[in-house]
Order: C-alpha cells, then sequence, then structure tokens
C-alpha cells in the first residue's frame, strides 16, 4: 500500500515551540547545569544528521532540569500552564499537517479521534490506539494529541488517543484502566488484527502493559505495538540512566522530575510489576512490534532491553536507534527529515501488519471465570533456554500473571 503523501509548511512558532515538547515543559524553570556533563565535557554535535536535529542536540540541558512541585495545588497549576501551551502548538500542527480532532469518550474515558485529511489507501479501517507521554502526569486533555496528530498527518491513518487519568488525583492503576477501557470499546468495531498500539516515553510503557494485561484478561492482542523509547522500568535500572546522564538534555537525569512522577504515580508499589515496569513481563506470544531510541536516550537501555528479551523468546521485534537523538527529539519539530522518516517508518510497519476483518465475539474475561491466566513466567536471553518456566498460580483481576526479574 501507498502512503499519505503530505506537504510540509514550515511554520517558525510551530518550530519553536515544538522544540520544547519532549517534556511540556514550555513553562519550566531552569535549574543549574547537570554535573554529569559539563558543557566543556559534551560530546560534539554530530554532523551526521539534519540542521534541524543539530539544533535541538546542541540545547543546554540545564533548560530542563527540575522538580514536579509537590503541592497538589501548585502540581496541578504548573500541568494546566504546561497544557495549554501544548495545546496550542497543536493547533498550529493541524494547520500544517491537515488533520482533525474530535473530542469524545469511549467507555466513559475521555478520547480524541484523529482524522488526517487524505486517509492512507488501505487504511480505512485500521485504527491506532495512542497512549501519550509526560511521566504519568503530564499533557491533560488536547495537549495529549500532539505525537498522534503527527502520527494522522504524517501516514494518514486515523488515531485515537486517550486522555487518561493522571496524579495528583489518579495515581496506578487508573492510567492502566482507562487505556485498557478504551481497548475493550474498539475490540466491539474493530477485530484485534486491525488495531495497532503506539505510544512515546510513558506511553511506551503503556503500550506494553497495555499487551500484558489485555493477555491477562483473556482478550486478544492488538496487531501489532510500537512502544517507541519505552519507560519500561521505573527504577534507574540500565546501562544509559548511567552513561547517557546529562548527555541527553531532555529528560537529563533520572534524578529530577522522574523521581517525583514516579512517587506520585507508583505511591509505592513495587515497581518490579509488569504493570509500571513492562520489562519485567512475559512477552511471549506477543505481535510484531517496533521500538524506537537514539543514542543519546536516557531510555536507551529501556529500549535495548525489551528489544532483546522479544526477541529471545520469539517475537518479531525490530529496533530503530537514531543518531545523536535524546528523548523523544524524532517528534520535537515536524518540519525534521528525522520526524518524517520516523512517522513515515511507523506507518509502514502498522500498514504491513495490521489487518482489517470481521469483528468477532468479545469473548469472557478469563480471569474473572477461573482467576487463572494460563501465562508462563517469563525469561531473560541469558535463562532462556527454549522452554518457559511453569504457570504461574492465579491472581486478583488487575493484578500481573508474571513478575520476574530481568
Amino acid at each position: 500500500m501507498s502512503s499519505c503523501s503530505c506537504r510540509f509548511r514550515p511554520l517558525a512558532s510551530l518550530t519553536r515551540t515544538a522544540s520544547l515538547l519532549g517534556l511540556g515543559l514550555l513553562l519550566a524553570w531552569p535549574q543549574p547545569a547537570c554535573a554529569d556533563w559539563t558543557q566543556g565535557q559534551r560530546p560534539p554535535v554530530p554532523q551526521t544528521v539534519s540542521r534541524a536535529l543539530q539544533a535541538l542536540i546542541a540545547r543546554d540541558p540545564a533548560l530542563f532540569q527540575m522538580s514536579l512541585p509537590e503541592e497538589p495545588v501548585r502540581l496541578r497549576a504548573f500541568v494546566e500552564r504546561t497544557a495549554q501551551g501544548t495545546a496550542s502548538a497543536v493547533k498550529d500542527l493541524q494547520k500544517q499537517l491537515h488533520f482533525a480532532i474530535t473530542p469524545g469518550t469511549m467507555a466513559g474515558v475521555p478520547v480524541f479521534t484523529i482524522t488526517p485529511g487524505t486517509m492512507a489507501p488501505g487504511c480505512e479501517d485500521l485504527v491506532l490506539l495512542h497512549l501519550h507521554g509526560g511521566g504519568y502526569v503530564l499533557y491533560p486533555g488536547l495537549s495529549c494529541t500532539w505525537e498522534a496528530g503527527m502520527m494522522a498527518g504524517m501516514t494518514g491513518m486515523k488515531v485515537v488517543s486517550v486522555d487518561y487519568r493522571m496524579p495528583p488525583d489518579h495515581p496506578y492503576p487508573a492510567a492502566m484502566d482507562d487505556a485498557l477501557a478504551v481497548y475493550k470499546e474498539l475490540l466491539k468495531t474493530h477485530p484485534a488484527s486491525a488495531i495497532g498500539v503506539f505510544g512515546s516515553s510513558t506511553g511506551g510503557g503503556m503500550t506494553l502493559a497495555l499487551a500484558l494485561r489485555a493477555r491477562d484478561e483473556g482478550l486478544p492482542l492488538p496487531g501489532a505495538l510500537a512502544p517507541c523509547t519505552p519507560w519500561s522500568d521505573l527504577a534507574p535500572i540500565g546501562d544509559s540512566y548511567a552513561t547517557n546522564a546529562g548527555l541527553d538534555n531532555v529528560l537529563v537525569t533520572y534524578d529530577n522530575w522522574l523521581a517525583d512522577a514516579v512517587r506520585l504515580y507508583a505511591q509505592g508499589q513495587d515497581l518490579t510489576n509488569p504493570y509500571l515496569s513492562p520489562v519485567y513481563g512475559d512477552f511471549a506470544g506477543f505481535p510484531p512490534t517496533l521500538l524506537v531510541s537514539g543514542t543519546r536516550d536516557l531510555f536507551l537501555s529501556n529500549t535495548v532491553r525489551v528489544h532483546l528479551k522479544m526477541r529471545a523468546l520469539g517475537v518479531p521485534a525490530d529496533l530503530i536507534v537514531h543518531e545523536g537523538m535524546s528523548h523523544v527529539q524524532y517528534y520535537m519539530d515536524p518540519n525534521m527529515p528525522e520526524a518524517r522518516f520516523h512517522f513515515q517508518e511507523l506507518g509502514r510497519f502498522f500498514r504491513r501488519h495490521l489487518r482489517p476483518g470481521t469483528v468477532p465475539a468479545v469473548q469472557p474475561d478469563r480471569t474473572a471465570q477461573t482467576g487463572k491466566t494460563g501465562v508462563k513466567a517469563a525469561q531473560t536471553p541469558a535463562q532462556l533456554s527454549g522452554q518457559l518456566s511453569g504457570p504461574v498460580s492465579g491472581h486478583a483481576p488487575g493484578q500481573p500473571s508474571a513478575r520476574t526479574p530481568e
């Protein structure tokens, strides 16, 4: 199938705004530069990428060094201010990429349906479920649709973006409950083979956790997944949490707002719970998956660990690592060649693997019926020996079926 052809007309104000969208920190206050890399020690900006990406790579990481306000009232005000700036940028993005946004609800959850101006041939009966990033605390309302709008506008595919509940009022598992409710609703009108799920950062982690939970509750898995730079381990475990600290000029380091977000969302829960940190889940039998990261991404190891574990379990998983990129910089400037490449690759991936068809009757929740999932515990590449361990005992609904260390 051919992809949707889009004309890009740069908007100067949009590009300036988009360059700060990675964390929704349009109104963040500067803090001292990260101690891990001083400006003089930072590696040079690579000449192997576009000028637009070079400009993003050259940004001072001190701009993003911050902590989240501790008081709920101040946190809500901060989130609202950042959301307003991002929502304004989304409206500018619409003018450039020609997509429509329709607010609504599915299963009582607020959603935005993003429809491209020109639907890609053969994609009329396909739908992409989008789970936004923002550390489980940022991007409520229209601001959650920035990435979804780029996907619809650059691929010609319909997207449903979930405006899930977030802290401080709604910690875990509210976000996952909302995501799963919307997925169940989509299954009433689309076969699972026609549904793709994607998101970046927190949204990437939620993409993986959604598939784990759907399987544990007896639901059919989506036709394909694209967890981009997923926050797959909420604890600072993995090589790039150290090697890219300060080198990543978006997230910068775990020991700032990321650690705050974990406390707000997880509320003291075990961080090896696969619905919180899906890298500890069992990926056996997962659908085709495309993972994306960058060489300077703080979450590079989060992405690589998932990819290796999937490959060891026989999952058809591919990995794209962008040259020189920090966290989610592939969607910070819609005029950047690397942004167009990123979304066009995602579009090709979903068109290759998603298939329309008839909608089967939704099967009953096996967990509710039996209290068991039949899912077997996952193993790491080092542990894999061709056999999975024995079945996991029954668990309460909403609890993961496997919690095995990586």
